[in-house]
């Protein structure tokens, strides 16, 4: 196991005065059989009332609403939390999903619903013929398939950071041959969702106790396909990983859209909004140790 404190600052700037909206924030994970959330704080630099709910998808949302006005509002949550590297064999896939086309259980599929559903138009048939050149033969490995899928989106799209908000399409993605960790995860649900596969989207931080990894040093994105007799399995197209033991899931949703760590509006002149700043350090507890 290895315990983590995980801080993530946001800053907004603003020119003059402004009245702060609703702000929706995502930054606090679920308890699971692979993470203990053991501490977490929440802090404004404006006086803000919170309230908590959970979304269609099960996440832990705050709702923080303000009243007074305002030039900077500074966001701080950090976490204290405990993970724990699962230690499991191959993985373990159901026969009738070893090979590559099957055709999902009907309650999966039920299940799963939108999840199998593609979101962004494909008039062309781009990214369709795109996905299905990574299927070798008929029948083929499932697992080698979707580990080929993963290292083609890496292969094809150059890394490079972004902080303007908004995501590309996967057409765009391909088009322009780069793209944040954001664009990686959604050309890669996208594909395999071409293929058949139940997809979603997950948004967390990123442990580089290695200092290689891309993407550390601010909130990440992944993706999770559903795999028979495995479940969930991370896909992590930025960095090439898979079922990865430093990635630290904090929410889950079927879009991009869907899992902004924070989102909120104000009221002010249209030249008020300056800039934005984040910050995320992911750091290991001193004491702890990774077994």
């Amino acid at each position: 196991m290895t315990i983590l404190d995980v801080r993530h600052t946001t800053i907004y700037r603003y020119r003059r005065p402004v009245r702060l909206g609703e702000h929706r924030l995502m930054l606090r994970p679920r308890d699971s059989h692979d993470l203990r959330l053991i501490e977490t704080n929440l802090n404004f630099s404006s006086p803000a009332s919170i309230r908590w709910i959970h979304d269609v998808f099960g996440n832990s949302i705050a709702l923080a609403s303000f009243t007074e006005s305002t030039t900077q509002l500074r966001i701080e949550s950090s976490l204290r939390l405990e993970t724990f590297a699962l230690k499991r064999p191959a993985f373990q896939i159901t026969p009738e999903a070893v090979s590559y086309p099957f055709i999902y259980s009907a309650n999966d599929r039920l299940d799963l619903g939108r999840l199998l559903d593609r979101q962004y138009p494909d008039p062309a048939d781009r990214l369709g013929s795109w996905a299905r050149g990574f299927v070798r033969s008929h029948p083929t490995d499932t697992l080698a398939l979707l580990a080929d899928l993963n290292n083609g989106v890496a292969a094809w799209v150059a890394y490079q950071s972004r902080e303007t908000e908004g995501t590309q399409t996967p057409i765009e993605s391909l088009d322009r041959g780069f793209g944040s960790c954001r664009d990686f995860a959604v050309l890669f649900i996208e594909a395999a969702r071409c293929l058949g596969f139940g997809a979603r989207v997950v948004s967390g931080y990123l442990y580089n106790p290695s200092a290689t990894a891309t993407g550390a040093g601010t909130t990440h994105a992944w993706a999770d396909i559903y795999v028979p007799g495995s479940g969930w399995v991370a896909y992590d197209p930025t960095n090439g990983t898979i079922d990865s033991g430093d990635l630290i899931r904090v929410a889950v949703t079927r879009d991009i859209s869907q899992a902004i760590p924070i989102a909120g509006s104000f009221v002010g002149a249209h030249d008020s909004y300056l800039d934005m700043i984040v910050d995320v350090t992911v750091t290991p507890e001193r004491s702890s140790t990774a077994i």
